[in-house]
């Protein structure tokens, strides 16, 4: 636990804190009455408020679009089956930066529906939730839909037999057993668009502010850190409301079902009914996830062949945007993801490695430690590294390693809920057993869990590393402008005006799209669990 436990403190706690007592501290005394006085502000309040409804909103149009796709994933058999399943989980380890790109793409100025229609969506709510269905259409299908392979269909059949229409043997029988996923999935999607932040700063405009793009409005532009402590705390209460829900509901769908191979419930299609339903998911997701892909590499190209992308080689097309090529921002990104994945594999392997071998109060608390970088605002985190990370023995704010240790807090809770599932089935008696023959306890960890959990171990790093590739909010701020990430350039791009800079955000969009696919296909290969649940 001793090195998960310092690297919170040091890179996550401390900063945090020093965010939060900078803006509610004056002369050494707590000022709490700013709790009152920003939360009674109208536009504060109007935040908060679009923040709840969009994300509820978003859910809701999320489980309408995607419980039919994860019921098409769970029971049919169909050709390319495991292909689509990838596809429609590219979206979810997309960048933010880059799902607001392709809607743009779709949705904005010059964009496929102004073309067509001359209809414009963005600045619009109807942009953010679309591209927020977009970015959740994965989350739902692959957790309830990896739960409803497993339920054995004969409880449902059984009670057609006796006498119940379609409706009611599915309303009686499976519907209560896919509540809790249902439950986790919903309040998983509402965790995401409650705090989003690169889909609604890139598609919303000045007229739509979430709570996490009003904090960084209130710390990089105001400079008005009461109200930005303010935000940061609300957020994290109300996100930490959330995580605690949803792990209730996870425990008890781990306690209450009986589940079966999910091979052995998969059918071919048959009648037009399940043709039609069918035909009905996979225009949805033409639409809704392939459309806005490749109108976003059509835009990248711009009816002019690569030239966008022969842009990105010069800094002098650039130089009122960057001091380099942006260009090497590819470059960046990918020495700095490959280092965070480090951190993270390393931390989280040792804290799932610990929840692994302990038990009890102490452990649950370890265990919601690590998940707190979900639960803060990255903005947060970014300007209190700015802020605390300054002086010896710590003195990286002009550092590259800054980025690295910002992206692997993202990195962590995901290595430790990929690898503690497989870690915990390790048969102890196998550790034992090597014990007993005189192998030292890292030796027994070589040699037998070690080879249990490798697989695990490379999917882990692959999220690790897909995460640590698009994380914007933190790295906005400690990204310097001779090193800038992809998500930064991009969002520097769509921030000037003319063809060229929209152009290059296309493409700098397109290249870290190819990037987490190709990351995303090669652990479809060598995933562990088949079932399709994260």
């Amino acid at each position: 636990m001793a090195v998960p436990v310092v690297f919170f403190a040091v890179f996550f706690a401390y900063p945090v804190a020093a965010i939060v007592g900078r803006g509610l501290k004056a002369d050494g005394v707590w000022q709490f009455g700013r709790f009152g006085e920003v939360l009674a502000r109208p536009e504060i309040r109007d935040v908060l408020w679009f923040t709840l409804w969009q994300a509820l909103a978003s859910t809701a149009l999320t489980l309408l679009i995607a419980l039919p796709g994860a019921y098409v994933f769970a029971r049919f058999d169909f050709p390319g089956k495991q292909v689509l399943r990838a596809v429609v989980t590219v979206p979810f380890v997309l960048p933010t930066v880059v799902v607001g790109t392709a809607f743009l793409a779709l949705l904005g100025r010059g964009g496929l529906l102004d073309e067509l229609w001359g209809v414009r969506l963005d600045t619009t709510v109807w942009a953010i939730l679309l591209a927020h269905v977009f970015f959740n259409y994965a989350v739902v299908v692959r957790t309830v839909g990896g739960l409803w392979a497993q339920l054995d269909p004969r409880q449902e059949e059984a009670a057609r037999v006796l006498g119940a229409s379609r409706f009611t043997a599915w309303r009686r029988v499976t519907l209560p057993a896919l509540a809790p996923a249902v439950a986790a999935a919903a309040l998983m999607v509402f965790l995401f668009t409650f705090t989003s932040f690169g889909v609604v700063q890139i598609l919303g405009g000045p007229g739509f502010s979430t709570l996490e793009v009003e904090i960084y409005r209130q710390t990089a532009q105001l400079l008005a850190l009461p109200t930005a402590a303010v935000l940061t705390l609300v957020q994290f209460a109300a996100v930490g409301a959330i995580l605690a829900v949803h792990a209730w509901t996870v425990r008890r769908r781990e306690r209450a079902l009986k589940l079966v191979d999910p091979a052995a419930t998969a059918r071919r299609p048959h009648g037009a009914g399940q043709w039609t339903l069918l035909a009905g998911v996979l225009l949805s997701v033409l639409l809704l996830v392939l459309l806005p892909l490749a109108v976003l590499v059509e835009r990248s190209l711009g009816g002019s062949g690569f030239a966008y992308y022969r842009a990105l080689t010069s800094a002098d097309a650039n130089s009122g945007t960057f001091l380099v090529a942006p260009v090497e921002a590819i470059g960046n990104s990918l020495r700095y993801a490959l280092v965070a994945t480090l951190i993270a594999l390393v931390v989280g392997g040792l804290a799932a490695a610990a929840l692994t071998r302990r038990a009890g109060r102490l452990v649950r608390g370890f265990d919601a430690l690590l998940m707190l970088p979900l639960g803060v605002s990255a903005v947060t985190v970014g300007f209190g590294f700015l802020i605390t990370l300054d002086e010896p023995p710590l003195d990286l704010r002009t550092s590259w390693i800054l980025v690295p240790l910002a992206q692997a807090l993202v990195g962590v809770p995901f290595v430790v809920r990929t690898m503690l599932p497989v870690l915990r089935a390790v048969d102890a008696r196998l550790r034992e057993a090597a014990a007993v023959l005189g192998a030292s306890p890292l030796r027994a960890w070589r040699e037998v869990d070690f080879p249990l959990v490798r697989r695990a171990l490379l999917v882990a790093a692959g999220f690790a590393f897909a995460v640590s590739l698009g994380e914007f909010g933190a790295t906005v701020f400690i990204a310097r402008p001779d090193n800038p990430t992809l998500p930064v350039a991009v969002a520097r791009l769509l921030g000037r005006s003319g063809d060229l800079n929209y152009g290059q955000a296309m493409a700098l969009s397109t290249v870290l799209m190819l990037v987490c696919a190709v990351s995303l296909l090669l652990l479809e290969r060598i995933r562990t669990d088949r079932s399709g649940e994260f």
